[in-house]
């Protein structure tokens, strides 16, 4: 599917990648489809209207799941009419993330952008969505898709209220900015925690029958064999004493974490 903006990859016949590769960011939103429904894991920088692409590839009704709520995984939010969010993040998608100036957040979204933005989009102008969610997330909940199952995983640490998505029928795991490669796993900020991001990280390595891996950033798509290296990483980090703010970029087998 050609678009001026948006790339979308298919990753299997009720499975898509709906990338912006234009932005530094190069962020992945995730549109999940089952026999009932579909759900949209995060809506993407919010600089051109991901719902233009999701209406092209189903016409079953959309629940969107929020990985977290960092300004570029809930751009589009606001075209969707349920939106579902852990318990910890609920805060900042109705106030505002804290600790970010919009002066920061359009200074950060406006840069390093290669490909051309709709006419729609002034940086001067942006503001990410605030709103109520539909609902809340909770560990362990299930989502029924109608003959798809997807099991969300409280993996905090990025953010407190930061969520992984395992669907049950494929072995897909979606780690929004939990787990990627590339660029550093961030918990360096104040609003971040680095204990929980390790435990989450030690989370998902226990999590069963996984196939692949899809992060929110950079590249699409992970081996499982990635999990390994994490519960090296988690091992390594607790011996050393290195889950602290201050203590850098600690790199591993296929992805970096930053303290």
């Amino acid at each position: 599917m050609k678009d001026s903006w948006f790339t979308t990859q298919k990753i299997d016949n009720k499975t898509y990648a709906i990338s912006e590769y234009g932005h530094w960011e190069k962020v992945h939103s995730f549109l999940l489809i089952g026999e009932k429904k579909a759900a949209l894991i995060d809506t993407g920088l919010g600089i051109d209207n991901i719902k233009r692409i999701t209406d092209k590839l189903t016409h079953l009704p959309i629940e969107v799941i929020t990985t977290h709520v960092h300004v570029d995984h809930i751009g589009s939010h606001q075209e969707f009419d349920k939106i579902y969010v852990h318990e910890g993040d609920k805060g900042w998608l109705i106030n505002g993330i804290k600790g970010l100036s919009i002066e920061q957040i359009r200074k950060d979204i406006n840069r390093d952008i290669t490909l051309p933005t709709p006419q729609t989009f002034n940086p001067d102008t942006y503001r990410p969505f605030q709103g109520n969610p539909t609902g809340l997330l909770k560990d362990q909940d299930v989502i029924n898709l109608g003959n798809r199952k997807l099991v969300i995983y409280h993996t905090p640490g990025h953010s407190p209220g930061h969520v992984s998505v395992y669907d049950t029928a494929n072995g897909y795991l979606f780690t929004g900015d939990l787990l990627y490669d590339q660029t550093p796993i961030y918990a360096f900020y104040p609003s971040t925690n680095p204990v929980d991001l390790v435990n989450s990280l030690e989370k998902i390595t226990n999590i069963k029958n996984v196939t692949m891996i899809f992060g929110s950033h950079n590249t699409l798509g992970l081996m499982p064999a990635i999990l390994e290296e994490v519960k090296y990483a988690v091992e390594f980090l607790k011996e050393k004493k290195l889950v602290t703010f201050g203590t850098g970029i600690h790199k591993f087998k296929g992805f970096s974490i930053q303290f």
